[in-house]
Order: structure tokens, then sequence, then C-alpha cells
């Protein structure tokens, strides 16, 4: 047989994707090794990180895919029991602002739509979405198990995750409080710390007379309610002040009594080292009431607009109000001064830029330290292995200073809290079967569905086991703790810690035996990808110019964990050159090889005898390399030997004795160039599939597999 004069990726690659879904062997069951293979019925493991079905895949999922079928089809190579299983997010949040942006071009709003109407919607939209997803991962040439599919939403998953809630509130974890939270006013709901961003701006800073003291603020407009004034103990500047004195002072709109608190969280250097506070819309100052028992007054509402309380400027929002609330002080003679470039650090909503403002609201919130402390225990005792190596630190300073997680959202996209509140006393009580009717308590108080839903991040930080049918599936007790979890490094606090704690506490096991960090993928110019910048690469249009396995090779040679990666076109163009030297490699060996049996191996020369030994050694080197996750220096030495060895040296060297009258050798170079190609096209196939299963199907060999997929991995 031989091959056609050029290679066609497009008509290639949906040929070979077909072969592979029909032969089965994407799932663990269908294929068996030969017996004595060390890692017969050995399970291997990898869990796909759930891709947002909210839109199209993007270079970084290409980068997920890549190497996560790396590793698949290498361990399945090795005999290994294999299952990739793939599965999709709802996504929460991150969906439902993506369809209020459609929404919004369609000059229709979220607010005001039925909740079941936004949810089916957002339903359609994300099946939608799926079906796409799943072309784009299977044009990556990922081999998962789409058999064994999942999505978050999927209703196993959801009475998982709803029993993780039920067992949390009743061992005391979960509670509903009446806390502060980060909320952003644009999109109408309260959002965890990590789904907010600190961001550096320049205000204008304030120094306002308050009766006989001064006190500082870049945030005039909260001061209204502003009616304790707060220094530190040890500051000598006021120690004739008592805690609990009253003083009488004209403020913003008239006078008021304030009272003196004493307290030490007070930084005596900022500022005059004295402060009002305003419990309601900041932190620092809601934790100042809570310890002394102080009023706490809401100031701005959930629109970010001034109150009543604010007499005058009532429905003003917070930056047209400023100036004039300022211009009123001035009036007064309550501004001491004004310091205009005051840089200070702000917390914006992580998808909209909107400020954060900090607000009282009740919400249910997960105690954290419990969950972290098994968590961290299992990081220092390498249960998890990180990759690399200083994730483990960075994850370990986020565990150790962990604070309780808001886990409600105000958002109809998502997995409903399955609760009932008292609408007389509010207490809360989880109800997993919808059949609660009146209050538990002695108050017996008519009730009220929760209307928030969950955290995503709740939902997929159970992922790796609810995935695998916890806890009585066949897979999740042939399967589970699984190998690895391939992400990125922005999602070790968001997810990977979150996967740890939930698995530890539910099943006793940590979920992943090691943690694979990969980089940014960046444009060619080494900036971060952004619609804004207009420098989003789409990896559906690199594979239709160049195809996959360019593409692939490009994403992983000279990609080491953790590092941020370039990826510029003439480096995918340089990999589709390596895909023809391979094909064209192929074309001349198997035209000069015909009849020849591997099996049958001939008395080899002593040069072809070097050959095979170094060839051998490149064996053992990548293998190691491989069970190492070094996938980005088995590529490079792959290729360069493939190329500069195999095709410049080899090659050339066997030509000679191809056309040799000495039958000995001529059949030497025969088995030799037949050996080395049919064994690099084993190497290669982890990171080129399409190309080498091609290959592979028109290659002359006796005794083959019925896809290169399932062929065992060389051994020396």
């Amino acid at each position: 047989m031989e091959l056609s004069p050029q290679y066609n990726a497009k008509e290639v690659e949906e040929k070979i994707y077909k072969l592979w879904e029909e032969s089965g062997f994407f799932a663990p069951e269908a294929h068996q090794p030969r017996a004595g293979n060390p890692n017969k019925n050995k399970p291997f493991c990898i869990i796909m990180p759930p891709t947002n079905a909210n839109g199209n895949l993007h270079a970084g999922h290409a980068l997920v895919m890549t190497i996560e079928d790396i590793m698949t089809r290498y361990k399945r190579m090795r005999g290994f029991k294999t299952l990739w299983l793939p599965g999709l997010d709802h996504a929460g949040f991150e969906t439902q602002v993506v369809y209020e942006k459609k929404l919004e071009k369609e000059g229709r709003s979220r607010f005001g739509m039925p909740s079941e109407e936004l949810y089916k919607e957002i339903w359609n939209f994300t099946e939608e979405n799926k079906k796409n997803i799943e072309g784009q991962v299977k044009k990556m040439g990922s081999s998962c198990d789409w058999s064994r599919k999942k999505f978050t939403l999927d209703n196993d998953i959801v009475k998982i995750v709803n029993k993780t809630f039920e067992k949390l509130y009743n061992d005391g974890l979960v509670y509903r409080g009446k806390k502060i939270i980060n909320w952003c006013s644009k999109h109408q709901t309260s959002l965890s710390d990590l789904e907010t961003k600190d961001e550096e701006r320049t205000d204008k800073f304030y120094y306002l007379k308050y009766g006989p003291f001064t006190i500082a603020t870049a945030r005039p407009e909260t001061k209204f309610g502003d009616k304790y004034v707060v220094m530190h103990p040890k500051d000598k500047r006021y120690k004739d002040w008592k805690d609990g004195q009253k003083i009488e002072l004209e403020w913003i709109n008239g006078p008021i009594t304030a009272t003196i608190i004493k307290d030490e969280a007070i930084d005596m250097e900022f500022g005059t080292g004295v402060m009002t506070i305003t419990p309601w819309h900041d932190p620092v100052d809601f934790e100042i009431a809570e310890r002394h028992n102080l009023e706490k007054e809401q100031i701005i509402d959930f629109y970010g607009k001034l109150l009543p309380i604010a007499g005058e400027f009532v429905g003003l929002k917070i930056l047209e109000a400023r100036p004039k609330i300022i211009e009123k002080l001035q009036s007064k003679g309550l501004v001491e001064k004004i310091e205009e470039n005051y840089k200070h650090v702000v917390k914006t909503c992580y998808k909209c830029n909107t400020l954060i403002e900090p607000q009282i609201k009740e919400q249910w919130f997960l105690k954290m330290k419990p969950l972290a402390e098994p968590a961290i225990k299992a990081i220092k005792s390498e249960k998890v292995r990180f990759i690399p190596s200083h994730y483990k630190k960075i994850a370990l300073h986020w565990l150790n200073n962990i604070i309780d997680w808001n886990i409600s959202r105000q958002i109809v996209w998502g997995i409903p809290i399955p609760a009932k509140i008292c609408e007389k006393c509010g207490f809360p009580m989880v109800d997993l079967e919808d059949k609660i009717t009146q209050c538990q308590t002695p108050c017996k108080g008519p009730v009220r569905k929760e209307t928030d839903t969950f955290d995503t991040w709740f939902s997929s930080g159970q992922w790796p086991y609810a995935s695998l049918g916890y806890p009585i599936s066949k897979d999740f007790k042939t399967f589970f703790p699984t190998d690895v979890m391939e992400t990125g490094g922005d999602l070790i606090f968001f997810w990977v810690s979150r996967m740890i704690m939930f698995s530890l506490y539910n099943t006793k096991k940590v979920p992943f035996k090691t943690v694979y960090m990969h980089g940014l993928v960046l444009d060619a110019k080494g900036q971060k990808m952004s619609k804004s910048k207009g420098n989003v690469i789409n990896p559906l249009d690199l594979i239709d110019k160049f195809g996959t396995d360019a593409l692939r090779m490009s994403l992983v040679m000279g990609n080491t964990p953790g590092t941020s990666l370039p990826l510029d076109e003439n480096k995918i163009k340089a990999h589709r050159n390596f895909a023809n030297k391979i094909w064209n490699a192929g074309r001349f060996v198997m035209m000069n090889t015909a009849g020849t049996n591997l099996s049958k191996k001939p008395k080899l020369s002593k040069e072809d005898a070097k050959s095979l030994s170094e060839l051998n050694k490149l064996i053992s080197q990548v293998t190691k390399e491989m069970d190492n996750f070094k996938f980005y220096i088995v590529s490079e030495k792959l290729y360069h030997y493939f190329w500069h060895t195999f095709a410049d040296k080899i090659i050339e060297a066997k030509k000679k004795d191809l056309a040799s009258e000495d039958l000995a050798k001529k059949d030497s170079a025969k088995w030799l160039l037949l050996e080395i190609y049919a064994t690099c096209l084993q190497l290669l196939h982890p990171f080129m599939p399409f190309i080498t299963e091609e290959i592979y199907q028109q290659l002359p060999l006796k005794k083959k597999q019925k896809c290169l997929m399932v062929e065992e991995w060389p051994i020396a």
C-alpha cells in the first residue's frame, strides 16, 4: 500500500475520529492489553474540567484538551484501564452574564422576566452550546469516553450537590446569617471574595471636621449614618476620650449625637488615627460594630442609590452625589482639606468592573476552616502533588487564611438552594424533597421557598466524585480517587482547593493524586488574549488552516507547566511542515519495505544495530519523562529525533543499502527503517494522533491492532 502524495488534514481528521468512535476504544472496558502487561486492569482516570456551556472553545481550552489527551493516550498505550470523562458546566453567574448580554442586544432585560421563562431560555441556549462545544472538543482529537459525558445540571449531579448541602447543614457547617457581603449593583447578586478583583484607582481623599475630630475618607456618601467615632485604645492623642462617651456635633444634614468607641482594629498611622464607621457598607466597620453590639444602618440601596437617610440627596447614585455632598460640607465649614491624587485599591465585579458595594444581607454561608484543615494535612503530606511545585505553597497560604464562603447567588440560572425560610421567625430549613409546609420551630409559622441558587463553584467543587456516580457506582469504586486534575493556575482557589476540601469531607479521600497546572495561552506578542484587544485566537480557524496535529504540537512543545505560552502562527506552520515530513518519510519507507516482517528480525549490520540501540535509548528517556509529565521535553526530543536523526541521517544513509545487491545489508536496512518508523508513530501518537493513526492504518505490518490508539507503547 502506498500513501497519497500529500497529507490532507481536513480529509483525514473527520474520517479518523469516526474510526476511533466506532471502535469503542474511548471506553476503558473496550481494550484489553496483552497478557503479562504489568499495567493491565490498573485504572487511570482524568475528569475533564467542565467547559462552560456558554460559548466556543478558545485557545486555552485547546491547550487543556491537548495536554489531557496526551496523558490519556499515553496511559492507554501503556495498558492502563483508561478513562477520560468529558463534561460541561452550567457555570451559573458566568453563563447568566453571557445571556444577559444577548438579551441587551435584543432590547430585553432579565429584570421583569418570569424566572421560569428566563431559566428555560438559558437552558435552550446552553443546550445549543453543548452540542457545539462537543464538536469542537472532538476536533481537537480528544479521546474521551462520550458515553459517560456529564453536565453539572444532570439530575444525579444535582442530587449529590443537594445531599452535600444537607450534610453540611446537619453538621453545623452551613448557616444562614445576616452578614456583610460583596454586592454587584449591575447584576443584582452577591459575589464571593474570589469573584471580585482588586483595582487601583486614583480618587480624592477628604479630611472632614467631625466635632472635635478630623476624619479622613474617600467615600463621603456613606457618612450620613455615621454616629460612632472609633480610635485605638493605646493612641495617646486621644487618651482623654472615654469609651462610650457622647458628643454633640453638626453634620451633613444637621446636628447629631455621636458615641466614642475604642477598638484595636484602628490603624493609628492612617489619616488622623480617628475614623467614623459605616457598618452596613464596610467589612472592617461591620466587624467593629459586631464586637461592640452597635447599630447598623443602610445608607445605599442595592441599586447603588442613596436612601432617605441622605435627606436631599436621596435617589442619587454614589458618584453623582459625592461632589454635591462635599459642596454642602464645605458650605458648613466642615471640609478641612482635600487630597487630589489618593491612590487606593477598590473591589470591582470580575465580570462587569462595577464597583462592589458591601451590603448586609441574609445569605447562606459555609464555614471553611473545618473543611480546610483536612485539606492542609493532605497537601502537606503529599497526598496531592502539584506541578509546578510552587502551587503547593500558594494553596496552603490560601487555606491557612480561609474565610467563610457566601454560597448564595441571586440569579435564576443554576442549582436552586433546596431550603425553606420561616416568614415569621426567619428560621432556615433544608428541604430536599420540597415537603416542608410550616416552620419546624415552635413558632409553626408559614414558610417560603428559598429563591437563591448555589454559587457555581459549590457544585463544580464536587465534580470529581459526583461525575463518577458517588457513592455506589462501579465507576466511582474503580476510578476514584482520580489520577490527574489538569487545569489553569488561576483556578487554584476557585476550584482546585475546594475540590480537595469537598472530597475529603464526603469521601474521606483526596479527589486526585496530581494537579497539573498549565499557563495562559498568549498571542504572538506575549499579550493576554481578550476580545477588547481583538487578539483572541480561535483554535478552529487554526485547525482549518494547519491541521489539528500541528496546533497540538505548537501548544505543547516548549510549554513548561505553569508558564504562559505565546501562540504564533509561524510556529504552527512549522509543525504543519513537520507533519508533512512524517508523511513523506512514511511514503519512502512504505515504498521501500514492502513485504518486510518486523517479527522476523534479521541480523543487523553494525551500523544498524547502533541505530537501534539509539532508538531504544530514546524510548527509555521519553517513557521516563512521560511518566514525569514532561511532555514539553518529550515532544521536542521526538521532533528532533524524527527530523534530524531519522529523516536527515538514517534514511539518507540507508538509501545506498536499499539499492545494494547485498541482500543481508538490504534486509537489515528495510527492517531497521520500518522498525524505527513504526516506533516513531507510536511515540508520536499521543501528540499527533490523526496523522499517526492514518499512516498506521496503511502501514504494512502483519501484526497490528485495529487502531494505533490501542497499540502498546514501545519497550526498549
